[in-house]
């Protein structure tokens, strides 16, 4: 007997599962492709190059013309449907391994050999503007012309002497749960005390904080004031950026600004994408400090340590207590929730307020998309103001 409860359970269900969709023909994945969106590390690809992608669905690939230029265009030949980054890159053009037939960076066929070219089709594989930012390759994958490159840029990053570096993780688990996670600032209090604590979690400290939350042009600013000495703020950007500030590599080092896209590759799998900014002013020993630490240790994939994170809850590499460690404490509760939440079971309380202000600004967003009418027409909120840092240990220093 189906009760009145299972009913509900379910209409929540669909609600909830409108948040974890990406394809193209789903609200939230048209949503998502009305912004600019990071798919790669620009040194992924060298000229005369192609590598594979898979974003929002979509497989696609992203090739370096022999000028430099990137170029993204589908991910399969029109033809027979095989995958053209097995292929060969020809001047600005991209050729199937296949049967020869030859793409521009536009997605249109310019060549097709075995035909002799007699009668060409007008035969069109997709094809999205890129612009490479701070070391990332952003692409726009909506309908018609491409907006302003606006919300990508990052302010802090361009100020004269900020040394950035860049990192990406594969995870195992729906994007959203990650969003959810940069809205949730009672987690730190936990979360970064596990395996190890850090110099992340010993400045933001084990205390409870008092949240606010204030929808800007941007996205949402969260505050989470665990004293008066002690006052986080993080600025969340629409739909999927999150900047906080971190303490640096050593307690002389500046601070280190901290950008992060959550990019569903598909439902069940994540990409992050992370720009890192050491403020200015840094001496010659860390600004060497920086960047030999992200050389080695700056692209820390959590989900080939599923096994051993969640079997012996131990972090064995010291050296790394930054990136790894904190990807690593993120790891083990946000995938600890399965690869696809069941959000209709979750029972929330009042430390949920980010989370609850987050879905409610994303439900609002894809109402109006449903319904025809234009979404929030967002954009950068326009200053470099720095995020204070949060004193922990140095307080009592």
């Amino acid at each position: 007997m189906i009760t009145i409860q299972d009913q509900r359970r379910e209409e929540r269900a669909q609600q909830f599962k409108q948040l974890t969709e990406c394809s193209r023909c789903k609200p939230m994945g048209r949503l998502l492709r009305q912004f600019w969106q990071p798919v790669a590390l620009a040194d992924s690809v060298k000229a005369g190059g192609a590598i594979p992608l898979l974003i929002m669905g979509e497989e696609l690939t992203l090739y370096r013309g022999d000028s430099g230029a990137l170029h993204l265009v589908g991910g399969r030949c029109a033809h027979r449907r095989t995958l053209l980054h097995t292929g060969w890159v020809v001047g600005e053009e991209i050729r199937c391994i296949y049967h020869g037939w030859q793409f521009d960076g536009k997605g249109a066929c310019v060549n097709r050999p075995a035909e002799a070219n007699t009668g060409m089709p007008r035969t069109q594989i997709p094809a999205y503007p890129v612009k490479e930012y701070m070391g990332l390759v952003f692409a726009w994958m909506g309908e018609g012309e491409a907006p302003e490159f606006d919300l990508p840029r990052k302010l802090h990053l361009e100020r004269e002497g900020t040394l950035v570096a860049n990192g990406r993780e594969r995870w195992d688990n729906n994007w959203f749960q990650q969003v959810e996670n940069s809205l949730d600032a009672v987690h730190v209090s936990f979360v970064h005390m596990a395996l190890t604590v850090g110099p992340f979690g010993a400045a933001v400290t084990g205390a409870i904080p008092e949240l606010s939350y204030e929808e800007t042009s941007a996205g949402i600013r969260q505050t989470a004031k665990r004293s008066e000495s002690n006052v986080r703020v993080s600025d969340w950007t629409f739909p999927n950026n999150n900047h906080v500030t971190v303490p640096g590599l050593t307690p002389d080092d500046p601070w280190i600004d901290v950008f992060v896209w959550m990019i569903p590759n598909d439902e069940q799998n994540t990409t992050r994408f992370m720009i890192y900014g050491q403020q200015p002013g840094a001496s010659e020993e860390a600004r060497a400090r920086f960047t030999d630490y992200f050389a080695k240790y700056g692209k820390y994939d959590p989900a080939e340590h599923h096994d051993e994170l969640f079997a012996s809850r131990e972090w064995a590499n010291p050296e790394d207590t930054f990136v790894g460690l904190t990807a690593a404490q993120d790891y083990l509760s946000i995938r600890g929730q399965a690869r696809i939440t069941a959000r209709e079971d979750e029972i929330l309380g009042r430390s949920d307020l980010g989370i609850v202000t987050l879905r409610k600004l994303f439900f609002r967003e894809l109402e109006l998309l449903e319904a025809g009418q234009p979404t929030k027409a967002w954009r950068s909120v326009g200053d470099a103001a720095a995020l204070p840092k949060q004193p922990g240990q140095e307080a009592a220093a």
